[in-house]
């Protein structure tokens, strides 16, 4: 795995899943967000402990498919496992690793926004939501109650923001601290900070529930949280 270099020189761009991204993008999830690989194998227990023969799972900003991977090698019975993902470079890499290891999961080429969501069983997004648009956000969201079946499942992961400014910057430096404990220098996570500026815009825990239960939902719960990294589960 290509260990995550992008902002260890100045950056000329806003964030964006190109090319540079996507070549070291595991790497980077795996230290750059607290706890993401229990968080993956927790999410992947919930879809588990669901499946059967047949069921659609779908993952929003499947990336390298490299949740999709971990949950096909898993699976006891067949499950039609998919990925969207608006990047290029992201799904070449997912689909030379599915080739690699013979996994049958259909990837592709789609903006989240304007998919046909239907008859869907379960939909994973993996801090994804953060890097829409609020108002999009919402929308999308609808869409998705919409487009699950009655027992549907959305399970999601975001970072948050907190309504105590003060508890919020104080999580803030704890989350820095522990970047740098990953290995990330000074430099790379103030560059980091400036390229995601206004391009991950957090919710607050309130308003993520809010969103769902506005959407139609009847279940909103959070079954795992560091401090502003949290994972939700919704039920129709």
């Amino acid at each position: 795995m290509m260990q995550d270099k992008v902002f260890n020189k100045p950056i000329e761009k806003k964030f964006e899943f190109d090319e540079a991204v996507a070549s070291v993008f595991d790497d980077m999830l795996s230290r750059s967000v607290p706890f993401y690989d229990e968080v993956r194998k927790l999410v992947i227990s919930l879809i588990l402990s669901e499946q059967e023969e047949g069921l659609k799972v779908l993952d929003l900003g499947s990336s390298t498919a490299k949740f999709l991977l971990d949950l096909h090698s898993k699976m006891d019975v067949k499950m039609q496992l998919k990925g969207l993902d608006n990047s290029q470079a992201m799904l070449d890499r997912a689909e030379q690793k599915c080739q690699a290891f013979g996994a049958n999961i259909e990837l592709e080429l789609a903006d989240m926004l304007t998919y046909d969501y239907n008859q869907e069983d379960i939909i994973v997004a993996n801090y994804t939501l953060q890097f829409i648009r609020p108002m999009q956000r919402v929308d999308l969201v609808k869409r998705l109650y919409d487009g699950l079946n009655d027992e549907g499942v959305f399970i999601f992961s975001e970072k948050v923001v907190f309504e105590d400014k003060k508890l919020d910057k104080e999580l803030i430096d704890i989350y820095y601290e522990y970047k740098k404990e990953q290995g990330y220098s000074e430099y790379e996570i103030a560059q980091k900070r400036e390229a995601l500026e206004n391009v991950l815009i957090p919710f607050t825990i309130k308003e993520n529930i809010q969103m769902c239960k506005d959407a139609g939902f009847k279940q909103v719960e959070t079954v795992f949280q560091w401090a502003n990294f949290v994972t939700f589960v919704v039920k129709k």
